[in-house]
């Protein structure tokens, strides 16, 4: 592949800044490449957790850390007009400093939900970057699309600001989003659950974008959202995974069934075979949810998780696959000491 590999985290922002702060500080002496801010919508409400700003979080680590880059994984064109985006990634670009945002655009199914399911999603993706874009690098513009309309001008050479070009991700599970990504997007930003059949479905599908315009497919990063756990004991190492696997299959089958099926056939999961999972997680929340998720189901997601040589193992089969970006779902007791253990015993076996 002609992009780096680089592994990084997904960073729910459904937990109290201070911890997010603190996990940050953590990746960036460990020596993770990225952390992504995944922002929580009102499901997690319901699930005892509350929602926060992925773009508001994103300038604080900004100045609490020093080297990882900070990615918005991801924020949808929903919920924020591009030009206030664009203004938020100027803030983070400033707080971060050069080379350090990563800016990740999704329709989410979940959301779509909850303000009144808007049309044209792909439309607006494509429209947020197309104004995104140009505003960032300085340019005027003069836009009219179906979905938005924005008028800006140019940047004045006197003007102070970052004049870094900032990568922009597309998020997407289905084909036309994933093509989409290939033909106008630095990346590709997949959902949880993802297994390495589906990082293969994924790279066609941006291949074919790409081909669209005349690049290469593998000059597009692939960021895989994978579910991870780990422990010098495996089943204590699979154990945060078994969590954040429960959750994340009852979201499939609770908000986005339909976008959801080809992750869950690549998984060789059924939806019979998940409910379960779904009707603990309304009964009794993520813990319940996590006592549903049999061996059988867990080994179907492909984990990160177990000893640090299972790790190692998952991450190559991942990487032969088509991912260049690992971002670990990783959850479960102490993650910070996770978080250490995963640096000091699987990331320096897995860089180029």
């Amino acid at each position: 592949m002609s992009v780096p590999f680089r592994v990084g985290v997904m960073q729910l922002t459904m937990e109290p800044l201070a911890d997010i702060v603190h996990h940050a500080g953590v990746m960036d002496r460990a020596g993770f490449d990225t952390i992504w801010l995944a922002e929580a919508y009102p499901w997690w409400r319901k699930h005892e957790y509350e929602a926060r700003s992925a773009t508001a979080i994103s300038a604080v680590l900004g100045r609490e850390t020093e080297r990882i880059s900070i990615g918005w994984g991801i924020i949808s064109p929903y919920t924020r007009h591009p030009i206030q985006v664009a203004m938020e990634a100027r803030v983070t670009q400033e707080a971060a400093g050069e080379g350090r945002l990563y800016l990740g655009f999704g329709a989410s199914k979940i959301l779509m939900h909850e303000v009144g399911d808007p049309a044209l999603p792909l439309t607006a993706v494509r429209e947020s970057i197309e104004i995104v874009r140009p505003i960032l690098a300085g340019e005027g513009l003069d836009y009219e699309g179906k979905v938005f309309t924005a008028r800006v001008p140019p940047m004045s050479p006197n003007a102070e600001a970052p004049r870094s070009r900032v990568p922009i991700y597309i998020a997407g599970t289905g084909p036309k989003m994933q093509q989409l990504a290939g033909e106008i997007a630095d990346g590709l930003l997949t959902a949880s659950i993802t297994t390495p059949g589906f990082v293969r479905y994924a790279r066609r599908n941006v291949a074919a974008g790409a081909d669209r315009v005349g690049r290469s497919g593998e000059d597009v990063d692939v960021g895989c959202t994978i579910v991870a756990s780990i422990d010098n004991d495996r089943d204590r190492g699979r154990d945060g995974a078994r969590e954040i696997a429960g959750m994340y299959l009852a979201n499939k089958v609770q908000n986005i069934r339909g976008s959801a099926d080809v992750l869950l056939d690549e998984a060789g999961l059924t939806f019979d075979e998940i409910a379960p999972i779904a009707e603990a997680m309304e009964r009794g929340g993520r813990l319940a949810a996590k006592e549903k998720v049999t061996d059988s189901i867990l080994d179907k997601c492909r984990p990160i998780a177990g000893t640090p040589a299972d790790c190692i193992a998952a991450i190559n089969e991942y990487r032969e696959a088509g991912c260049t970006h690992i971002m670990l779902e990783l959850w479960g007791a102490d993650r910070a000491s996770q978080l250490e253990l995963f640096g000091r015993e699987v990331l320096p076996h897995v860089r180029d």
